[in-house]
């Protein structure tokens, strides 16, 4: 009759610790490879909605994103963005422009689609609607998710668009704020990230987007 060999502590405890291990490093694994585990999801019947047609949800990789909008403070610039949502143009474009915890850019209808990306022209491109003149607006405080209109010079916005992450203070005055995200900022900060350069490759891209009131 063979006999049980009975288990040390000292086994036991090995035992039990290469199990927690192994539970930690997949369950680490899974965390890392899932960025957006821990980023609370959009509920409407949670916020607080002035004006449908001037509210628009954003559908990014790890959420959706509120964005109430300004008409009052940028007719001209808002009028604009809501044409594009309106359209469809602003579905699938690339979130090329990403500067970590600071601010995140799309809205390049030319270049920055991102199943067809051109890295050499990106950012460069235009609607073909023309230019519009900057509305700028000194007592408006660039606090983080403002969304505001992407330009070069002064008067030459067009179709891109910038949403802060931060505070920034600098901008105020300097660029056309079209609105504010009211909820979702956490789903912003989770977008790919450039390794060395304000550009990323294969970036992540705008699922969706469209007013409230359709």
């Amino acid at each position: 009759m063979i006999k049980k060999v009975k288990s040390s502590l000292s086994e036991k405890i090995l035992f039990i610790f290469l199990i927690s291990l192994t539970v930690i490093t997949f369950g680490s694994f899974y965390i890392i490879k899932n960025k957006c585990l821990f980023v609370q999801q959009l509920n409407l019947n949670e916020l607080k909605i002035k004006d449908a047609k001037n509210f628009a949800i954003m559908n990014v990789e790890c959420g959706k994103v509120a964005i109430e909008l300004y008409p009052q403070i940028s007719p001209k610039s808002v009028e604009r963005f809501k044409y594009f949502i309106n359209s469809g143009l602003y579905n699938n474009s690339a979130f090329y422009r990403v500067i970590e915890n600071t601010l995140v850019q799309a809205g390049d209808l030319e270049f920055g689609y991102h199943d067809n990306i051109n890295y050499f022209k990106i950012g460069s491109g235009t609607s073909k609607l023309g230019k519009l003149k900057s509305e700028l607006n000194n007592d408006y405080e660039f606090k983080a998710g403002t969304v505001a209109m992407a330009r070069g010079e002064f008067d030459t916005e067009d179709s891109e668009f910038f949403i802060i992450l931060k505070d920034i203070p600098l901008y105020q005055g300097e660029y056309t704020p079209i609105g504010k995200v009211v909820f979702g900022l956490d789903a912003l900060k989770k977008i790919k990230v450039g390794d060395k350069t304000d550009y990323v490759l294969r970036p992540d891209y705008i699922k969706e987007f469209q007013l409230l009131e359709n």
